[in-house]
């Protein structure tokens, strides 16, 4: 769940609750109001038929008393029924005729209220449903002749708060409703920034970042993101001018190399552009294998670096003109590890000593300097090992002729299995037969 979805989900969850508890506290309070204004109601209606009701009984009208409260009945539909009692609570007029003339005792029930001039209002449950009896006592001429007796049904009351509580949930619903969408696009607009600035952090950190982030205010946000355009746009700066100082120092760093290795053949006219035209050729194989970007960039250098240990090889053994003795061999045969020693001294320089230590190693086990076989013989030095052997075979040397192209692969081809690779073999064998030589290595001389 994103910090959007969150920060909706909190903003609905706080609004739902409040609307909640504010829907409960208005409806309570709604419920006793209108309570209270059907009881006043029934009050005053009580009350009032109290005087006029003294004054007729007082007259001995009991035609009036009648007529009176056929009236009241029937303009007060909510009204079950209504009373004139005597002194003695006889029931002298009532809206129900087969009332008259009976006793009516005291209501039970829970009283809701009693007031000063002795008006009680009490709940009277029961079936067929509850109902709320208004008493008020009638006095005439400072005499007390009875009293009023109003039933209203209960369920006027509970049909009044149903509505009214059906309106307010309306009300609420609309605001609940306003709530959420108001949430939606508060919670938008806050996260904004927050979305865009993580975008940003993202493309920063994958040196994709090429423009500024948008400011969607002036606050406290908007300002860190002004804040990260300003740090991005520096990095971004610093980040540009460390890749041009870093391709600068490898161009420089293939430069020195390639010096390198030109001074280490320059040692001997008849070797004289070696190391280079073995990088061509094992620069082709490898990408026929598949390696590619950095690794082919390694396999260049390792290349121009495979005789580097030449340099402490005396001149009289690198020079002679015969066939080397078996100390001078020797002494030649350790080349591959003087190369490995000078560049062990140097940290970035490490990762072609494998290339260089084994590239005279022999796939049967019998080369030097450690007698590695099969696939114990890193895949850089047998790469280097065809390379090597093609162009020393295709070579003057003081002890014997360069052979022809032709010879030159029919003896790789003889020692494929024993020498070489068997795997390399074919594919290196490939790639010279259907390209021209000068097109694939650099010219010799001597």
């Amino acid at each position: 769940m994103n910090i959007r979805a969150k920060a909706t989900l909190l903003i609905l969850v706080l609004l739902a609750a409040t609307t909640l508890v504010s829907y409960v506290i208005t409806v309570r309070i709604m419920n006793n109001h209108i309570a209270d204004r059907v009881i006043q109601t029934a009050e005053s209606l009580g009350r009032s038929i109290a005087p006029s009701a003294g004054f007729l009984m007082g007259a001995k009208d009991l035609l009036g008393l009648d007529y009176m409260v056929y009236q009241i009945r029937k303009t007060n539909p909510d009204i079950k029924g209504i009373g004139i009692l005597g002194p003695d609570r006889d029931i002298i007029v009532h809206s129900d005729i087969k009332e008259r003339g009976r006793k009516m005792e005291p209501a039970g029930g829970e009283l809701l209220r009693k007031s000063e001039d002795g008006t009680s209002v009490r709940k009277i449950s029961g079936a067929p449903g509850s109902l709320i009896e208004i008493e008020s006592p009638i006095v005439f001429m400072n005499k007390n002749l009875g009293s009023v007796v109003l039933s209203v049904d209960w369920s006027v009351l509970l049909t009044a708060q149903g509505e009214a509580r059906g309106k307010v949930i309306g009300l609420f619903a609309v605001i609940l409703a306003l709530g959420a969408i108001s949430s939606i696009f508060l919670s938008s607009s806050l996260t904004k920034p927050i979305k865009e600035l993580s975008s940003g952090v993202e493309y920063l950190k994958r040196g994709k970042m090429s423009k500024p982030l948008r400011i969607f205010s002036t606050d406290e946000l908007g300002r860190l993101t002004a804040s990260f355009n300003e740090m991005s746009g520096l990095i971004t700066s610093q980040r540009d001018r460390l890749a041009r100082n870093a391709q600068e120092l490898e161009e420089a760093y293939v430069s020195t190399v390639r010096v390198v290795a030109a001074a280490i053949d320059a040692r001997d006219s008849y070797t004289l552009g070696h190391s280079t035209r073995v990088s061509d050729l094992a620069v082709a194989l490898a990408k026929e294998v598949g390696l590619t970007g950095q690794e082919l960039d390694d396999m260049e250098i390792a290349c121009l670096f495979h005789d580097v240990g030449k340099i402490k090889i005396p001149d009289a053994i690198l020079h002679k003109t015969g066939r080397l003795d078996p100390a001078e061999w020797k002494e030649m045969r350790r080349h591959p590890e003087y190369g490995a020693d000078i560049l062990g001294k140097a940290p970035s320089l490490r990762r072609f000593i494998p290339a260089v230590r084994h590239h005279h190693e022999w796939y049967d086990g019998s080369g030097y300097p450690d007698g590695l076989s099969r696939e114990g013989i890193p895949r850089e030095a047998a790469i280097i090992s065809l390379a090597d052997a093609y162009d020393a075979m295709t070579s003057d040397r003081p002890y014997r002729a360069a052979m022809t192209k032709e010879k030159a692969l029919s003896t790789i081809r003889e020692f494929s299995g024993k020498q070489f690779s068997p795997e390399l073999t074919p594919i290196f064998l490939e790639i010279v037969e259907k390209t021209d030589e000068p097109a694939v290595m650099a010219p010799r001389s001597g």
